[in-house]
Order: C-alpha cells, then structure tokens, then sequence
C-alpha cells in the first residue's frame, strides 16, 4: 500500500488531519516516508542546500564557531553539534576548517541530530574516523559546551496552518474530495498560541504555528545559557508569518504538496519571530545570509579559491559565490539567528 492510499484509509476511517500531522507523514513514516526512503539532497537529489553549493559555505560557519569557542575562554570539552545534518558535507567542511585551529578538535565531540537511520548512514560515510554520537531530538544533547549549526533544519519541522476568521480561526486541514487528498477549514475556534496574531490580521488570511520550534529552541538554549556556546539558526523565511508558505519540490521542481506524498520534501518558511520569543538566551539580530557570509570574509575566500581556478570551473566557483550571497538569490531569502549566552557577545557576522 503506498503512502497515498495509506493517508487515505486514515482519514476516510479518522477524519481529517492537521497539515502538520499530513508533513509529519509524508516526511517521517518509518517505511513510506520521504527521509526514509528519498534522496533529497545534492545534485542527484530534490534540493541543494549551501554546503552542496560550495564548502566556503561550512568552512565559514566552522571558523565562525572556532572563533566564538576561543572568545568564550575555549572550553577543554564540548559539544559540536549539527540538527539535520543532511549527507554530512556542512560538518566535513567544519571539521577542516577547524581542523587549523589549536585546541578546538580535540575538545570537541561531534553531536548529529538525526532522526533517519538511512541517513545516519550516509553521513557515517561522509565523516570517516569521526565516529559522532546521534541523537534524535535536541532534548537529547549532552550537559555541556554547545557550538551548534542548524542549516535548513526548522523549515522542515512540521507546521498547523490557521485562516482568520470572524472572530477566531479555521484551521486548515487535509480531507478527502472524491476519495482523492483536499485541503480545507475546520471549525472556528479559539487558538490561544496565535492570541497575539488576532491584532494584525483580518478575516481571510492565513498564519502558520510550528508547536516543535518553541521547545526545539528552548532545548537548544538551555544548554547555552547553564553551560556556553553558541547556536546559528540558518533558514529561508522571515521575522513573522504571514500567509500559506507551505511548499513541495520534488526533482528540483515545484510541485503540489498533496500530489505525491512521501515522494515530494515538504517545507514550510521559519517564523524567526517565534524563535527569538522561545529562546532562554540571548539572541542577535535576524541577518540576510549574505550580509552574515560578506562579514565573515567570504569574497576573500572566494577571490583566494579562485587564483587556481580556470575555465568551466572558474564559472562554477563565481555563480555559487553568486546563489549564497546575491540578494536576488539566497542572500536575503535566507537568514541567520544567533544564539549566545547573556552578557556575552553574539558570534561573528552577527550584532545584536
């Protein structure tokens, strides 16, 4: 039975189901779900995410890192954390970035947050000799240090959708139209978690609540705020949510987020605003990608790669320097959250 017809047997028999009970189907049934069974990232894959793009992307993540751990007294034990590591490359690229700065690897024990077996795998093969310990939620990282990276890892996480009405919210479910999978409206009712929303909205419009970022957040702060650290949210979406952002891509290409279920990566934009309100620590100012990568010294870096490059090669290099920075691109379409302790100060590339 695929996983279609499965969804349809449960709502045919249960009643609709929330769109962050249909993403969390679609994207983590044990044996029909998409990072069960799909190969979403890279060149081969349905997205490519920054590292893919270009490893200037993690060594500056990594040395940003490095340099918060060396600015916090370099603690002689830590944990080097990454949430939804995808095949490995952001923390291969962390690793040898850093692998040049005294004291820092050897301090370090390399934490993944990874929820898929199949994946565990991959990134095993991406980190020979690394030997991480993998974790399935943030509620589970170690009592210590945090230097941690979350590249694209919110955007997955599952989200409720509401549409304003008269005096409350419908919120939008996924049913059955002909025995096929619909969107539509549950009754009107009160929402307390979007009681603030009610003052800029009107009757019509459509916000989105993701009930894991919150505790995601707070787990991740906590370590933080009792022990140090530093954490980078790297994500596309904006400081609010407005407006369905609920999308699939599926070979490289849009597509319908009913369509094709546990074949298709769904992701919603991350609600930043929510972030900050979640957190237990201080945090920075929400920054485009491409002003938090042009501070770090990325065209230095770009500009040192290219002196041995030629050719198709030199144009490759160029245009992916290009897609991570350029405000048409990623550049503002992504953003960067930084995470630190009070009373320290945020993270290179970051201000407050």
């Amino acid at each position: 039975m695929s996983l279609r017809e499965t969804l349809v047997a449960r709502i045919a028999a249960q009643g609709p189901m929330t769109v962050a009970e249909y993403m969390q189907e679609c994207l983590l049934h044990p044996t029909a779900g998409y990072y069960t069974t799909q190969e979403p990232f890279g060149t081969d894959g349905d997205f490519i995410t920054a590292p893919e793009i270009s490893q200037m992307f993690g060594e500056l993540i990594g040395l940003c890192l490095a340099q918060t751990w060396m600015d916090q007294g370099q603690p002689a034990s830590f944990t080097l954390a990454e949430a939804g590591p995808g095949r490995g490359t952001l923390m291969a690229d962390i690793l040898r970035a850093t692998g040049q700065v005294p004291g820092f690897g050897a301090a370090a024990q390399v934490v993944l947050i990874e929820a898929s077996e199949r994946l565990r795998q991959v990134q095993r093969e991406t980190l020979p000799g690394v030997e991480p310990i993998f974790i399935s939620a943030p509620d589970d990282l170690p009592d210590a240090p945090l230097y941690l990276v979350a590249n694209e890892f919110f955007d997955a996480l599952p989200v409720r959708q509401f549409q304003r009405g008269k005096h409350h919210w419908h919120e939008r479910m996924v049913g059955l139209s002909e025995n096929d999978l619909s969107f539509g409206l549950g009754p009107e009712t009160p929402q307390p978690a979007l009681a603030d929303r009610l003052a800029d909205t009107e009757s019509g419009n459509l916000v989105e609540y993701c009930p894991a970022a919150a505790p995601t957040v707070d787990a991740i702060g906590q370590r933080i705020t009792a022990h140090g650290g530093a954490a980078l949210i790297i994500d596309y979406g904006d400081w609010r949510s407005q407006g369905d952002t609920l999308q699939a891509l599926q070979d490289q290409k849009p597509a319908d987020p009913l369509a094709s279920p546990g074949k298709a990566d769904l992701t919603a934009h991350v609600d930043f605003e929510a972030l900050f309100a979640a957190a237990p620590c201080a945090c920075s100012k929400l920054t485009p990608q491409g002003v938090f990568l042009e501070r770090l010294g990325i065209t230095a870096r770009a500009q040192a790669l290219a002196a041995g490059l030629s050719g198709a090669a030199l144009e490759q290099h160029i245009a992916a320097h290009r897609r991570l920075t350029h405000p048409a691109e990623m550049g503002n379409l992504f953003k960067v959250l930084g995470l630190f302790p009070h009373g320290s100060s945020p993270p290179p590339g970051l201000d407050v």
